[in-house]
């Protein structure tokens, strides 16, 4: 945003709702590294890319193998893929430019989040969070698992415990969230005791845990845009927010280092140890009074703002904190409830879907500060009589002519670099990023338009020339308004073509009582015939009749 030109006084957060988009039921939303696409998972199995700089369709992911509703939509780090999740246990990657499906596959329980690996330029190996089991590290190539572990107690064999399992032998249900860190190279696990775990992705090996005070299970994990925080929501109706203190690039570097200085720890006091120097708690967001349940939290693009949705049925609140813990902002929406909620990488812009499957966009509502353009403005609340100086309408004023500009007018001026963005961080800077969509050219629904504008001016032409043409279709009661346009001519033409020919099309809607009244009247005022010749003082009215007739009929009178 250009913050040199924004009041200081108002906060960088969206205010109201500016629109809406509207494309089936949509579920769940995702926004591209830019936020110049936007991915909505639908109802029907289809994933829709919007331009959001358009707020067009761009393009419309289907696969005729899914016809259940998506459940987690994730974008590839430089915007060529897009991996989609299904009820129906399917695992679907994307290419985003060609729309065509690139794998897919099927695990044996629903996932409920699916994430990209954050480090590769082509997605081979995404992390997956199923309904009812541990998350699942899955190699889309090959369709290989990994079982990554989500207690302590998985240390001692590598599995659930028997007495933890179901009479079946199935895994309990235990609700877990997990995310890559910023550069992917670890993996951060929150579990139903409330538990952040942090574990190596390539040697899939336990480095250290956080314990919560709570010891509520933990719904939903995820890091900021920049990698300096960690944002946990919990059962107990509560977000953390945890500060990262390790390195971002070396992340498991730094832990074999914190690792070593523990050496006279052993087991889960050493885990312990380890993490509670990796992440420390900074705040903690809750509603006291209404004791609410927080769906969909998150981060704003440049990790200063935190937000969450109500969880009560027919509530659309959005709750907006700074990340000090102050209540800034509580944007109320319609009387619909919230499924997800995404916040722009880059703009102060919140998007919304609400249980109807409307997608709302929240945008800060600017006003008009003119000073802010020009320092030297003076808003005046009211006229107040001003005296001019001597020579404040000279060409050059004496005052003018003091001043000396600090500018060094000879220095040329770059207009080829780009300044980066400041929510944008050096590694996701790359020319081959996917930012837009090609345009293609929808086909036109009046296609018949140049079939009947040839027919459409002969008519129009033999009703002027009293063909016998308009005579049947008078007789018929189908006669053409003279006065009508050419484009209402065509209008009917195409209707009635279309009408006959095609069983999908609209029917012509019926006129009213009162339209039929005015139609009535305006035959009666305007004739659709007009008299052609005069014969002795007689109207030739009717064409159908020779003039000879007429003729001998003057003769017989006579």
């Amino acid at each position: 945003m250009n913050v040199s030109i924004i009041d200081p006084l108002q906060g960088d957060f969206p205010e109201v709702i500016e629109e809406f988009l509207e494309h089936g039921v949509m579920k769940c939303i995702a926004f591209n590294r830019r936020g110049t696409l936007l991915a909505a998972g639908c109802s029907d199995g289809s994933c829709i890319i919007w331009d959001f700089e358009t707020r067009g369709i761009a393009k419309e992911l289907k696969d005729s193998e899914c016809k259940t509703p998506v459940t987690s939509v994730c974008w590839s780090k430089y915007g060529h893929h897009v991996l989609v999740a299904a009820i129906d246990k399917s695992l679907t990657l994307w290419n985003v430019v060609s729309g065509e499906k690139v794998t897919r596959i099927t695990l044996q329980q629903t996932t409920l989040q699916a994430r990209l690996h954050p480090g590769s330029h082509t997605p081979s190996v995404c992390l997956a969070c199923p309904l009812s089991s541990a998350p699942l590290l899955v190699e889309l190539n090959t369709g290989n698992t990994t079982v990554l572990p989500v207690s302590l107690s998985d240390l001692d064999n590598g599995a659930v415990s028997s007495r933890n399992k179901f009479s079946d032998g199935s895994a309990p249900l235990t609700p877990t969230s997990a995310c890559f860190n910023k550069y992917g190279d670890l993996i951060y696990v929150g579990n139903s005791k409330g538990e952040i775990l942090i574990i190596d992705y390539k040697k899939v090996e336990l480095y250290g845990v956080v314990v919560n005070s709570g010891a509520a299970v933990i719904k939903s994990i995820l890091f900021s845009r920049n990698g300096l925080y960690l944002l946990t929501n919990s059962n107990d109706r509560t977000i953390r927010v945890y500060e990262n203190h390790l390195s971002q690039k070396d992340g498991v570097k730094a832990l074999d280092e914190l690792r070593t200085s523990f050496d006279d720890l052993q087991g889960v006091e050493k885990l312990k140890a380890v993490g509670s120097k990796c992440l420390v708690l900074s705040r903690e967001f809750q509603d006291s009074i209404n004791r609410i349940h927080w769906k969909a939290p998150c981060f704003s693009g440049d990790g200063e703002w935190v937000v969450g949705a109500s969880g009560n049925k027919g509530e659309h609140k959005i709750y907006i904190w700074d990340r000090a813990g102050h209540l800034v902002k509580i944007l109320e929406g319609p009387k619909e409830a919230l499924t997800d909620l995404a916040w722009h990488p880059v703009n102060p812009i919140v998007v919304s879907v609400s249980i109807s499957g409307l997608v709302y966009i929240w945008a800060k509502d600017y006003t008009e500060n003119w000073s802010a353009f020009a320092p030297d403005f003076k808003e005046l609340e009211e006229n107040e009589e001003y005296v001019e100086r001597e020579d404040e309408f000279d060409l050059m004023p004496e005052t003018e002519k003091v001043k000396h500009s600090g500018v060094n007018e000879d220095e040329d001026v770059d207009i080829l670099t780009v300044e980066k963005e400041s929510a944008l961080s050096d590694s996701d800077m790359s020319q081959e990023e996917l930012c837009f969509l090609p345009a293609v050219p929808s086909p036109d629904v009046l296609d018949l338009q140049d079939k009947y504008v040839g027919s459409s001016s002969k008519m129009i032409d033999s009703n002027h020339s009293g063909s016998p043409l308009s005579d049947e279709a008078g007789q018929d009661g189908h006669g053409v308004n003279l006065d009508s346009s050419p484009v209402d001519a065509l209008g009917n033409l195409i209707a009635d073509d279309t009408g006959a020919t095609t069983a999908s099309m609209k029917r012509k809607r019926k006129l009213s009582e009162k339209g039929l009244e005015l139609q009535q009247a305006e035959k009666v005022r305007k004739p659709l015939k007009k008299p052609i010749k005069s014969f002795g003082g007689k109207i030739l009215k009717n064409r159908n009749k020779s003039v000879d007739e007429y003729l001998s009929a003057d003769d017989e009178t006579d």
